[in-house]
């Protein structure tokens, strides 16, 4: 069989099975007629999954950092954590709390953890699914354990983490959020709910209520596909509130690129233009606000 193509409608209905408004039986049902028989709908789902064989960019035992999965106070219980940490770096460091998608805290937001470590940051990717025992290796049972989360506990969580890197000795006691897809839409609540978080950045993540914008104080930088049309439809009202409240933020849209392009394991969404130039912008924003 010749390399299938892979359309647009595949990615979006992707998009749709991921965030749990198609189950996978649908999905597959979808893709198998998209792509014309089973076979082909076989060939490609594989290049539309996250692939964790891929996950690994900075090797575990990269002997630049130091890294450990670590527990710490959660907003009410024990949260669970990969931190990383620059080996050799003289003095404190500013933070950063690496948020994951809807897969839970798996290989690929552990790699991006330790990418942002060597960036010069002290990074912790905790793991939001702590309170039902923690990130399971199956990505379908993940994704459904992040419907029975409770989102305002799920916020504690996530003040519990800026407070813990607040006081780790490794930190100058800033901190800033970097979140991907669910983690963007948590990093725009923790701006919300977090006064003193740092600096806020935000990959293809649900915007906060236009409502709540008067209470975020940290600088943001929000990065959204161009063809992300799900989550992109809630810009608009986001901005405006963000202007008419005078808040610091600055906001990318790349274009031509989908949902997800950030994530380096899903070959048919991941873009290396705009990933590249993404990252390099959110790291020199968090340099900027955490230094």
């Amino acid at each position: 069989m010749d390399k299938p193509t892979i359309t647009q409608a595949m990615i979006d209905a992707y998009d749709e099975y991921t965030h749990l408004t198609l189950d996978r039986r649908g999905f597959m049902q979808k893709l198998t007629s998209l792509a014309g028989s089973g076979a082909a709908a076989a060939v490609i789902m594989p290049m539309l999954a996250a692939n964790s064989a891929h996950a690994t960019i900075v090797p575990e035992a990269d002997d630049r950092l130091t890294v450990e999965d670590v527990t710490y106070p959660g907003g009410a219980g024990e949260m669970k954590g990969y931190l990383a940490v620059p080996k050799d770096a003289t003095g404190k460091l500013p933070a950063v709390i690496v948020i994951h998608e809807n897969r839970g805290l798996n290989a690929h937001i552990r790699d991006v953890t330790r990418r942002m470590a060597l960036e010069g940051f002290v990074a912790l990717a905790p793991d939001f699914l702590s309170p039902n025992g923690g990130t399971p290796a199956n990505e379908d049972e993940a994704r459904n354990m992040f419907q029975s989360l409770d989102m305002v506990a799920t916020v504690a969580n996530g003040e519990a983490t800026r407070a813990f890197l607040a006081g780790h000795e490794k930190t100058n006691g800033k901190v800033g959020a970097i979140g991907f897809c669910w983690g963007g839409g948590m990093v725009n609540r923790m701006a919300v709910a977090s006064p003193e978080l740092g600096a806020g950045v935000a990959y293809y993540g649900s915007q906060a209520p236009a409502e709540d914008v008067p209470k975020i104080k940290a600088p943001l930088m929000l990065h959204y596909g161009g063809l992300d049309e799900r989550i992109n439809a809630g810009i608009g009202a986001y901005k405006a509130a963000l202007d008419a409240n005078g808040k610091t933020y600055e906001l990318f849209i790349y274009d031509g690129v989908n949902h997800a392009f950030n994530n380096d394991t899903s070959a048919a969404r991941y873009d290396k233009a705009a990933a590249d130039l993404a990252w390099s912008r959110t790291v020199a924003f968090l340099k900027k606000n955490l230094a």
